[in-house]
C-alpha cells in the first residue's frame, strides 16, 4: 500500500455477517433486558433483528389517548430504540395485554422466523416472579418457541421457504429457573444500555438506572462480570460468553435427528 494511504474499514453494517439473531418480544421496551446481549452482538458484525408481536397500545404513560394513537406512539419508539441499537425493527399487530397463543399467531410469527431466517432466537420464558410472569410475556414466549418448529413446515409458511436450519432458544431468566444459565458480558455495553433505558424513561417511566445497574451487577458478579445479562439456554450449553451466538455446545445433549433429504435439498 502506497505511504500515507489508511486502509479502508467497511462500515460495520455493511461487513460479513455470519450470525443474525431474532430477538422476539411482546411490547416494544422489552428489549430493555437484553440491550446489551444485542450490542455485544452487532459489535461482533451479525445482523439482529427485533420483533415485537404487540404494539403496546395498552399503556397508560400517554394517559387518556385512544389505543389506535398509543400504537403509533410506541411504534416510533420501538424504531427509535432500533435506531440507537443499529437493529431492524419489526412489528406484528396481535392485541396488547390479550396476547394468546393461537395458530394464526404461531404461524404469523413462523412467516417472521422464515422470512429472517436466524441463527438464534432470544424470546420470553417460563417465569413466576412479577414481571416475569406477566401474560403477554408467558403467551410470546410460547408462540414464539412453537413458531420456531412451525417454521420448518412448508405449509404453514407458504410462499416463503421453510427455515430448517437448527434454531437455539434462549430465553430471559427467571430466579426460579432450573434451566441452564447462560451470562453475557455486557460491561463494554453499559452506556448503550443507560442511552436506551434514557429513551424509555422519558417517554414511559421505565429504565430506572439504579434499578438496571443493580440488575447487570447481580447477573455478571457470579462470572467476574462488571455487568451481565442471563438469560437461560434451551439447547445449548450454559456458561459465561461474550455472545450469544454462534451458540454453546450442549455437554451430553443426544444429537439432533438428521434432517431428510428433501430438507436438506430445501436448505
Amino acid at each position: 500500500m502506497p505511504p500515507g494511504i489508511q486502509p479502508y474499514e467497511l462500515p460495520r453494517v455493511f461487513r460479513t455477517v455470519t450470525q443474525t439473531l431474532l430477538v422476539a418480544l411482546a411490547h416494544p421496551d422489552d428489549e430493555l433486558g437484553v440491550a446489551g446481549t444485542i450490542l455485544a452482538q452487532r459489535a461482533r458484525g451479525d445482523r439482529v433483528v427485533v420483533l415485537w408481536l404487540t404494539r403496546g397500545e395498552m399503556t397508560e404513560a400517554f394517559g387518556p389517548l385512544p389505543p389506535s394513537q398509543v400504537a403509533r406512539k410506541r411504534v416510533e419508539l420501538g424504531h427509535r430504540a432500533g435506531e440507537l441499537l443499529e437493529v431492524e425493527t419489526r412489528f406484528l399487530e396481535l392485541p396488547d395485554t390479550h396476547l394468546t397463543v393461537t395458530h394464526e399467531a404461531v404461524d404469523a410469527v413462523a412467516r417472521e422466523i422464515a422470512d429472517v431466517r436466524p441463527d438464534g432466537v432470544v424470546t420470553w420464558g417460563d417465569a413466576w416472579t412479577r414481571g416475569m410472569r406477566h401474560p403477554d410475556h408467558q403467551s410470546c414466549g410460547k408462540i414464539v418457541r412453537d413458531a420456531v418448529t412451525v417454521a420448518r413446515i412448508a405449509k404453514r409458511v407458504t410462499p416463503l421457504s421453510p427455515h430448517r436450519k437448527p434454531v437455539p432458544v434462549f430465553t430471559f431468566r427467571d430466579e426460579h429457573s432450573r434451566l441452564p444459565e447462560i451470562t453475557v458480558d455486557v460491561t463494554p455495553y453499559r452506556d448503550g444500555i443507560h442511552e436506551l433505558a434514557d429513551l424509555y424513561r422519558e417517554a414511559l417511566g421505565f429504565g430506572d438506572p439504579e434499578w438496571l445497574d443493580l440488575r447487570l451487577k447481580r447477573a455478571g458478579e457470579a462470572h467476574g462480570f462488571t455487568y451481565g445479562e442471563s438469560l437461560d439456554a434451551w439447547e445449548t450449553g450454559g456458561g459465561a460468553v461474550d455472545t450469544l451466538l454462534p451458540p454453546l455446545p450442549a455437554e451430553g445433549a443426544l444429537p439432533m435427528h438428521p434432517d431428510r433429504p428433501q430438507e436438506r435439498e430445501a436448505l
